[in-house]
C-alpha cells in the first residue's frame, strides 16, 4: 500500500478520511460504539478445487505442508486489498483509512485444557501471494509455539501481576489513549483487535462456524470464524443432490464502513478466490474477475 505523508487529524496506522458522502460521515457521529453496529453474514465455499490444488502443493514437498487455513488467510489479504473500505476502521468517531493490510490469529500451544495461547499478527505487502503468506504463516506459528511470548502478552502479564487497583487504573488511562490512537506500540504490536481482519480457527478444534462479535478497544472491523470441513449437497439442473466437501465461513462486520452493495461484492470476490485457489499465487493488487 503506497505510504502517503501524514497530515494533521491522521493517526500512526490510518488516514482520516476527509471526503466522505454525508450518511458515512453522519453514521459513527450518532453510532459511535462498533459493537453496536455489527452486520453478520455467512457463506458456504465448496472445497473441491482447494483440497486438489493443497493436494498438489503438498506433493512437491515442501517443509512446512500448506492447508486450508493458510488458504482463506490468503485470500481474506487479497479480498481486503482489493475491496478498500473494507479495511478502514471508526475511532473517535471519525473514518480511516487502514495503512496496511493485516490479519491476526490466536494459536494454542498445546492442544489441552490448560494448553497455553499465544497472539500471531501478519503483516503483508501487495506483493505477497500464497506462497509468501503461507511462509509467514510458519514463521508466526513457529514463534508462537515456541518458548518466546509475544509483546502484547507480554504486557497483559506485566498488568496481571500488579495490585488490581493499580492494573485497573492504568486499563482506564490505556482505553482513554486508544480511542484517540495514542497507546504505545509495543503495548498493541500483537493485538488481534488492530489488524485489519482476526480469524478464528474454530474447525481445527471441532466446533462449527459461528458468530463472533467486534468490540469496541481497537480498530478491527472484520471478524472471520471459520467452521470445521464437511460434506454438504448442491443440487443440479434436473434437482439430483451431488455431495461436495465444503466450509462455513462466518463474517462479522462493522456495518458503517461501507454499504450492502459493496460486502455482497467483497464476499463474492472471497468465495471466487478460495473456489479457485490458483488466483492466490498471484500478487494480493492483482485483480481478479468474479
Amino acid at each position: 500500500m503506497e505510504k502517503k505523508e501524514r497530515r494533521f487529524g491522521d493517526r500512526r496506522d490510518g488516514e482520516l478520511l476527509r471526503s466522505l458522502d454525508s450518511m458515512h460521515y453522519i453514521v459513527p457521529l450518532l453510532y459511535p460504539n462498533r459493537c453496536d453496529n455489527e452486520a453478520f453474514i455467512s457463506i458456504r465455499v465448496d472445497l473441491t478445487n482447494m483440497n486438489a490444488y493443497i493436494e498438489k502443493r503438498n506433493s512437491e514437498n515442501p517443509a512446512y505442508k500448506y492447508n486450508m487455513f493458510q488458504m482463506i488467510v490468503c485470500a481474506a489479504m487479497k479480498t481486503l486489498t482489493l475491496r478498500p473500505k473494507m479495511n478502514r476502521f471508526i475511532a473517535h468517531r471519525n473514518v480511516y483509512q487502514r495503512n496496511e493490510v493485516s490479519a491476526s490469529f490466536v494459536v494454542k500451544k498445546e492442544f489441552a485444557d490448560n494448553g497455553g495461547e499465544a497472539l500471531a499478527f501478519l503483516h503483508t505487502v501487495p506483493e505477497d501471494n500464497i506462497n509468501s503468506i503461507h511462509d509467514k504463516i510458519y514463521e508466526q506459528i513457529s514463534f508462537c509455539r515456541g518458548d518466546s511470548v509475544d509483546s502484547s502478552t507480554d504486557n497483559m502479564d506485566i498488568l496481571n501481576s500488579m495490585p488490581r487497583i493499580v492494573s485497573r487504573t492504568l486499563v482506564d488511562g490505556i482505553r482513554f489513549l486508544d480511542v484517540h490512537g495514542w497507546v504505545p506500540q509495543p503495548l498493541i504490536d500483537t493485538d488481534p483487535y488492530y489488524s485489519s481482519v482476526v480469524l478464528s480457527n474454530l474447525g481445527s478444534i471441532g466446533l462449527k462456524m459461528g458468530y463472533h462479535h467486534l468490540t469496541n478497544w481497537g480498530t478491527n472491523s472484520v471478524f472471520i470464524a471459520v467452521g470445521e470441513k464437511k460434506m454438504s449437497p448442491e443440487f443440479d439442473a434436473g434437482g439430483k443432490a451431488v455431495m461436495h466437501p465444503t466450509v462455513d465461513l462466518g463474517l462479522t462486520i462493522d456495518e458503517r464502513i461501507a454499504d450492502g452493495y459493496y460486502y455482497s461484492k467483497t464476499v463474492r470476490l472471497l468465495k471466487t478466490l478460495l473456489e479457485n485457489p490458483q488466483l492466490l499465487e498471484t500478487r494480493l493488487d492483482e485483480k481478479v474477475d468474479c
